[in-house]
């Protein structure tokens, strides 16, 4: 991933833990769990704090109300520019995947034209560097089961429960 040299970084809280973002001048281009989390930037620990960074305020505003059961869909411009094209597609296509919902890899690889590349867009998604604003948590195994998340499985419940996505029961 190569990310542009002007990013800046803020932290914010969750319910899930500390939250790196991080923005291009006009555009988010990253969110992140600050512990527990695969594959972090290694930027991320020298990109400059700014936390008055307008865009990030309103992404941690809107990750707060998404928190809080008051936003569903987040309205923020975001940077794919860090992935490759196959990358950049592949998180497009999460954008489509609505507030509880959930879909298959397999699914995600129908809509972006790559029928069979489950394995590939499996690993797209584990690099998503826009968790929780694009929804990789919703992807799950053709069989229901939860698999793989960047951010840990456990997160990956929480988050589908808050959606209602996922009972109590099936955790």
């Amino acid at each position: 991933m190569k990310f542009a040299s002007t990013i800046v970084q803020s932290r914010t809280d969750s319910p899930l833990g500390s939250i790196a973002l991080a923005a291009s001048a006009q555009s988010l281009a990253g969110v992140w769990f600050t512990e527990g989390q695969r594959y972090l930037p290694p930027e991320l620990a020298t990109w400059p704090s700014v936390p008055e960074h307008p865009l990030l305020q309103q992404a941690s505003a809107q990750l707060a109300e998404y928190f809080a059961g008051q936003r569903r869909q987040f309205e923020l411009l975001l940077d794919f520019s860090s992935g490759t094209a196959f990358q950049q597609a592949v998180w497009q296509a999460l954008r489509g995947v609505a507030p509880g919902g959930t879909v298959s890899y397999g699914e995600i690889s129908e809509r972006i034209d790559k029928p069979g590349a489950m394995r590939a867009v499996g690993a797209a998604i584990g690099r998503n560097p826009l968790s929780i604003v694009v929804p990789c948590h919703r992807v799950i195994g053709a069989g229901g089961a939860l698999t793989g998340y960047a951010g840990g499985l456990a997160r990956k419940s929480a988050l589908l429960r808050l959606e209602g996505a996922l009972s109590e029961q099936l955790v």
